[in-house]
């Protein structure tokens, strides 16, 4: 089991690490230029090439079975979940062969309203709460490959 963190824009970076020791996994962040990262043996730092998707298709080429994807990407989400992985957003919410397929639709439709000038903005700011339930669903998916794996 392997976490690999779409680390540009990732808010919960911090929690991520905490986990990852906790549970003696190996993580690997990638992103599109250096970051600063704890200097410990289990953390690895991929920088790859600035480019369109250069970061998802690193990460979509590596996540198999049983790996664990963080993302807010919903396409690299879709791409990981045919390989088997598993894919949490920042915000705890998982994506599943269930509900990924209407996360594209919705993701779709407020693209094409954004263009068209009906909606704007993002999403809503960062919450305490947000880091909770990502805690708390990272924590799930890791006990329920293990169980899986025993």
């Amino acid at each position: 089991m392997h976490i690999f963190v779409d680390a540009d824009a990732c808010p919960v970076k911090d929690e991520i690490y905490r986990v990852a020791q906790r549970y003696g996994l190996a993580l690997t962040l990638v992103a599109n230029s250096w970051m600063r990262v704890p200097h410990k043996t289990f953390i690895h730092l991929e920088v790859v090439p600035g480019g369109f998707d250069v970061a998802d298709d690193w990460i979509a080429a590596q996540a198999g079975q049983d790996d664990i994807v963080i993302t807010a990407d919903i396409p690299l989400a879709n791409r990981c979940i045919a390989k088997g992985a598993r894919v949490l957003g920042p915000s705890g919410r998982p994506f599943t062969e269930d509900n990924i397929g209407s996360a594209l639709a919705t993701r779709d439709l407020l693209s094409e309203l954004r263009d068209l000038g009906e909606i704007g903005g993002g999403p809503p700011p960062f919450s305490q709460r947000d880091r909770s339930l990502f805690l708390q669903q990272l924590d799930q998916v890791i006990n329920a490959i293990l169980r899986k794996q025993r």
